[in-house]
């Protein structure tokens, strides 16, 4: 499930607690790692390119304003998964996901209206994205599908029905390369990054990659991820995120060289556990934070390291800030489950006295729903 994100900055104070001032980006980048040893005992590593803007994520604009304008639309994806819906199997899949329309009785009904939003808008879809989908089949989505697959409703869900478009199956390194080279905005592939990190990623076997668009109002959220399954790796007790991307330094965009876009680069760890855990061992810096609204928050942006929120239980979340930094390596990420307390090793970042900023985040995958 996609989470749109939302970035509050909020001036507490005087503007000269920082050399340079905070800014946001249209554009972020995301490296996230789940550890799920409730259920999977796998873990999962993505990195998704994110953007709102369609000079970042280049689809063409008369497309995304009339997929956006229609209301029944609620999301097309582009996939490589193995089975993209029930009933595919080794095929990739352009799907435009729509809600249901309360006119339509009877699945033939459903069916056939599904079909013709569809229809409007596969040929343009192909050509924007460099596929030859054909249809396959009207898919429809139960509550029990959405919530086994952990999806909001804006790509599957209750009330959600799927027209399916299959195409031949491609390799998630070419498909990656291929939706890069004519999606993503020169001066994002030039700049390095998260996206050489994901690049390097998709070559990998054991990968699949998505494309999404999710309408909003007066814009589209426009995603490219690639994910790395690791079957059976659940267990370890010490959780190094990089290791799961096969690399060891992650450096940020130099997209963002021209300003301070503290915000727009962040990796993000969720271990799920059947058990009481707890983080401990911190490698690197724990950042300065406050609580509000029952969350915790960044009080001084250019500061880096981790915010976990909550840091014990059977589900535990950290979200690693890069502050004025440009690359964080391996060692700096690392952090142990169990064991001795969560402050005994970290380095605790100073609290600025003057004003600060503060973020809060309401991204699906950055706070609990």
């Amino acid at each position: 499930m996609m989470r749109i994100l939302i970035i509050l900055l909020v001036a507490l104070g005087a503007a000269d607690a920082y050399a340079q001032e905070a800014d946001l980006s249209t554009f972020l980048e995301t490296a996230q790692v789940i550890v799920d040893r409730a259920v999977s005992q796998e873990v999962i590593a993505s990195i998704t390119l994110q953007s709102t803007s369609i000079q970042e994520i280049m689809i063409p604009a008369e497309l995304e304003q009339k997929i956006r304008e229609n209301v029944w639309i609620k999301s097309v994806i582009m996939t490589n998964e193995d089975t993209c819906v029930l009933g595919v199997v080794d095929m990739a899949c352009v799907i435009i996901n729509v809600e249901r329309n309360p006119e339509d009785k009877g699945i033939n009904a459903i069916q056939d209206s599904t079909k013709a939003i569809g229809d409007q808008y596969i040929d343009e879809l192909n050509r924007a994205l460099g596929t030859d989908a054909k249809f396959h089949s009207v898919f429809i989505h139960s509550g029990d599908a959405s919530e086994s697959l952990d999806t909001s409703g804006a790509i599957a869900g209750r009330n959600t029905i799927s027209a399916v478009y299959t195409m031949l199956q491609e390799e998630t390194g070419q498909m990656y390369a291929r939706t890069a080279d004519s999606m993503i905005a020169n001066d994002i592939r030039g700049n390095g990054g998260f996206y050489g990190v994901a690049l390097g990623l998709s070559a990998q076997e054991n990968t699949k990659m998505a494309f999404s668009m999710i309408p909003m109002k007066d814009e589209s959220l426009l995603q490219i991820k690639v994910t790395a399954s690791y079957p059976g790796a659940a267990n370890a007790t010490r959780i190094s995120p990089l290791e799961y991307f096969g690399t060891d330094e992650l450096p940020r965009s130099g997209y963002f060289a021209d300003r301070f876009y503290p915000l727009n680069s962040i990796v993000q760890v969720i271990v799920q556990s059947p058990e009481e855990t707890s983080v401990s061992g911190i490698s690197g810096d724990i950042a300065p934070s406050k609580t509000v609204d029952g969350e915790k928050i960044p009080i001084d942006v250019s500061a880096n390291g981790w915010i976990f929120d909550p840091d014990e239980g059977q589900r535990i979340q950290g979200k690693y800030l890069f502050g004025v930094k440009k690359t964080v390596d391996k060692a700096e990420l690392e952090f142990g489950l169990g064991g001795q307390d969560i402050w005994q090793y970290a380095v605790i970042g100073a609290i600025a006295a003057a004003a600060t900023i503060a973020a809060v985040f309401y991204l699906r995958g950055y706070k609990s729903q």
